[in-house]
């Protein structure tokens, strides 16, 4: 391919912006390989985020673009994802078979954080990543009936605990521990260590991500997540209104101060539409995650309406993404779960899987 129609490709292909990092395919450096036989146009791209949903899109564009330029004739576009691990606070290991840890968290309970938490999981799932969930709730673990697994966990060595399945995600929590209506009398020391116990005694499988579902408020599990844990970036989950708003705030701050990158906002409960009628209404309040997102220079990541759906099916132990995954509930979970993981495929990468330790020996 001569260097005129290989710059004149990669021309085109420099109009094309990802959404979902807000990079050209160039500068974002997703464009692997393009080659050029007579007149067909072969391009490889890569990507560091899972986009199942998106690839035909992408793959439209790309063909749109090129097409334009003179003489090319045929165009053969192929995608692949490769998620890598990011940079996480100084000082800290990353987890064994784990390359990101995304925490998900809100200022207070009742914005619906656990149930934003499953169905992100299940949506980077069915982009196409390999996810985990530790439910880091103690006192009141909502993730095994959200996801409809229950039982007691393995111990192949007496030592660590096997990962539930659900829905090809793997899951931790102490409600696989307890009896579900057994209350949590612990103080705080207790519920940190035994925090740990869970996120370091399982053993995780090969994730991309795995998804920590905080407990509301930002008190001793947050703490010492910052402290402990290897957390590439956060989300946010807030609703409109300005009590909430508020609380999410004081969550954002916290991982400020404590170095963890806040990869954007969810708006949860953003409108409530009848289901009779269909009339839309904002009844906690209008554009809060758009006005907080914009106030504090994060991403919007997307907003997901107060439906009574969402709720039965948490409920049911089949949470939307699955339990309607053609619909449009599903596919603003999914959008979410692109925005965030491309915002955190921006970041800067961490190299310690890369480069072989050097030991130094004097003999």
């Amino acid at each position: 391919m001569s260097t005129v129609a290989k710059n004149t490709v990669q021309d085109a292909l420099s109009e094309i912006v990802d959404p979902h990092t807000g990079l050209d395919l160039v500068t974002g450096k997703s464009v692997k390989d393009c080659s050029l036989e007579g007149k067909s146009v072969s391009i490889d791209l890569v990507l560091g985020y899972p986009a199942k949903g998106w690839h035909s899109d992408l793959k439209q564009q790309v063909v749109d673009a090129v097409s334009m330029i003179e003489n090319v004739q045929s165009i053969d576009v192929k995608i692949e994802t490769r998620v890598v691990a990011h940079e996480v606070q100084k000082g800290i290991t990353p987890l064994k078979n784990v390359r990101n840890v995304i925490a998900v968290a809100s200022g207070k309970g009742g914005v619906g954080k656990s149930t934003v938490s499953a169905n992100l999981a299940l949506a980077l799932s069915r982009e196409g990543a390999n996810v985990g969930v530790l439910d880091a709730d103690i006192y009141g673990p909502s993730q095994p009936r959200m996801l409809g697994v229950g039982g007691r966990p393995e111990s192949k060595d007496g030592k660590s605990l096997e990962p539930m399945n659900s829905y090809q995600v793997q899951v931790m929590s102490i409600g696989f521990l307890i009896e579900e209506d057994t209350p949590m009398i612990w103080r705080g020391p207790m519920v940190t260590q035994a925090l740990e116990q869970l996120l370091q005694d399982t053993q995780w499988r090969d994730l991309d991500y795995l998804i920590i579902d905080l407990p509301p408020g930002t008190g001793d599990i947050q703490l010492t997540l910052a402290q402990k844990v290897p957390v590439s970036g956060a989300v946010i989950v807030t609703t409109p209104q300005d009590i909430a708003l508020l609380d999410a705030r004081k969550a954002l701050k916290m991982f400020e101060k404590v170095e963890i990158p806040v990869l954007g906002i969810v708006e949860n409960m953003s409108t409530y539409i009848c289901s009779n009628c269909g009339h839309e209404e904002h009844i906690f309040g209008d554009g809060g995650g758009k006005w907080m997102s914009a106030e504090y220079g994060v991403e919007h990541l997307g907003d997901i309406p107060l439906d009574g759906r969402i709720r039965s099916d948490g409920d049911g132990g089949r949470p939307t993404v699955v339990a309607d995954p053609d619909g449009g509930l599903a596919q603003a979970y999914r959008t979410i779960a692109r925005n965030a993981s491309g915002v955190l495929s921006a970041r800067k990468r961490n190299y310690s899987e890369v480069f072989p330790s050097i030991v130094i020996q004097n003999d």
